[in-house]
């Protein structure tokens, strides 16, 4: 027969074992047990705040967020900052043409058979037109920046000749950008190494009635705010636009 002293002994020890391991648990899940060097320790790193997903992307890959409203037109463009001021743009016009005429004398070869200023020449309708994107390097603008710059480009020199064939579809404009459409939006980039040759370039081309408009970009992302990035020269007849910028390098 059992002994009933021994079972009490048992069912009591095990009782207070595990109220015993159990107590000691909840202490030890609360930190009571722990030095007090390592509970302070915790407690700051659970008050650390949490690292953005955003902290790893490089500043060069941020999403460029000057990018043209284009259904404003020519004032939400300047305003933007996408856009030569149109002061700046008459000013370089005007110095061209002053320079051309201290020239004086008789033009031969090609340039004798240029349109007058202001006034786009349609060209046989057969020759191919094109677009040239005058990119300049002394700026040290990444290659997808470049790329968003002279997209820009594109957009303005095609929104201008829309609204010249807006305003009248029969237009050497009009003609000029239907047949831009038609035979495939050829598209060249060459490079200039300075302001001053984009701006005399600029010049020259709306003094033989090209469409030519200037990129100015906002600077909040590689560059100095208000710098000029990109010319876009056209588009026009090829014989035409290779007046302005045949002596350019390939970008």
């Amino acid at each position: 027969m059992a002994d009933p002293n021994g079972t009490a002994v048992i069912i009591g020890t095990s009782i207070v074992t595990f109220l015993t391991g159990f107590f000691l648990g909840v202490y030890s899940v609360r930190g009571y047990l722990i030095s007090p060097d390592l509970r302070a320790e915790r407690t700051s790193n659970l008050k650390d705040p949490i690292e953005s997903d955003e902290s790893d992307i490089d500043e060069d890959d941020t999403i460029l967020d000057h990018a043209p409203n284009w259904s404003n037109g020519l004032d939400a463009d300047r305003k933007q900052g996408l856009r030569l001021e149109q002061e700046e743009e008459d000013k370089a016009t005007a110095e061209k043409t002053k320079s051309s005429k201290k020239k004086g004398g008789k033009k031969g070869g090609a340039e004798a058979n240029a349109p007058a200023a202001g006034q786009a020449k349609e060209g046989s309708p057969n020759e191919e037109c094109k677009l040239v994107l005058v990119v300049r390097t002394d700026l040290g603008m990444t290659k997808g920046k470049i790329a968003a710059q002279c997209s820009h480009a594109t957009l303005a020199c095609y929104k201008t000749l829309s609204r010249a064939q807006a305003k009248n579809p029969s237009s050497a404009e009009a003609k000029i950008l239907q047949r831009w459409e038609r035979l495939g939006q050829a598209k060249i980039a060459v490079q200039v190494k300075s302001e001053e040759e984009m701006l005399e370039l600029m010049g020259k081309a709306r003094s033989l009635g090209i469409t030519a408009e200037v990129i100015q970009d906002a600077g909040r992302t590689q560059i100095d705010p208000g710098s000029l990035t990109v010319l876009g020269v056209g588009p026009a007849p090829k014989s035409q636009v290779d007046l302005v910028t045949s002596s350019l390098k390939l970008l």
